[in-house]
């Protein structure tokens, strides 16, 4: 039976239809964590001689903010706007509704006006990794990112102006283009703190852009 058993295993077809990033299992690191780490935080510790460790800057969660747009009124394109954030954060997304009415946008309170995902842990290294080494060499014309979208406070703010740089997006599946707001949210206290966090983490900064 044990032979019969090992045929059959090789006999079975392959999956095609693989994850770009897997998983790890319940005793593995992600890699960017483990570059933080071994890396990061040895390099960041001897820059700014930190005297403690807790002082050491880290990678506290990413926020992905998608806005409706005209969407708001589709209910289908809620929908699709909410399964595309899904798939590129790995996370179900949440419907962000407005808080109060803006007669100058069109806009009323209760009223579906975006889908957000906040991602931490495991799952915010894995994206991360994704998105410096995958995602943003697939920009057109890309030569880093601008390394003035700093908040002041260690946070760090970028736009992606269509989902389709992911590669979890079928082409032929998208019925709009939708861009989308990334915050880094670091707990730095400077922002030459959180540069040189981010930098070692394989963000492509571009000097001055």
């Amino acid at each position: 039976m044990a032979k019969k058993d090992n045929e059959a295993k090789k006999a079975a077809p392959k999956t095609k239809n693989e994850p770009v990033f897997q998983t790890a299992g319940e005793n593995e690191i992600p890699r960017l964590k483990e570059q933080y780490q071994k890396v990061a935080v040895p390099a960041l510790k001897e820059k700014f001689h930190y005297e403690n460790v807790m002082q050491i800057p880290k990678l506290e969660k990413v926020i992905i903010n998608m806005g409706l747009g005209s969407d708001k009124d589709n209910p289908k394109g809620i929908e699709a706007a909410a399964a595309e954030l899904g798939l590129i954060s790995g996370q179900k997304a949440v419907i962000c509704k407005a808080k109060k009415s803006v007669a100058n946008f069109k806009v009323r309170e209760g009223q579906n006006v975006g889908a957000k995902v906040t991602l931490r842990g495991d799952r915010m290294y894995y994206f991360v990794d994704k998105f410096v080494n995958i995602v943003l060499p697939r920009v057109r014309d890309f030569r880093g990112v601008s390394d003035k979208s700093f908040d002041g406070r260690g946070n760090y703010a970028l736009g992606v102006k269509e989902q389709l740089i992911f590669p979890e997006i079928n082409y032929d599946d998208v019925d709009k283009v939708r861009g989308m707001n990334i915050v880094f949210v670091t707990s730095a206290q400077t922002d030459e703190e959180a540069k040189e966090l981010l930098a070692l983490l394989g963000m492509p900064f571009a000097q001055g852009a």
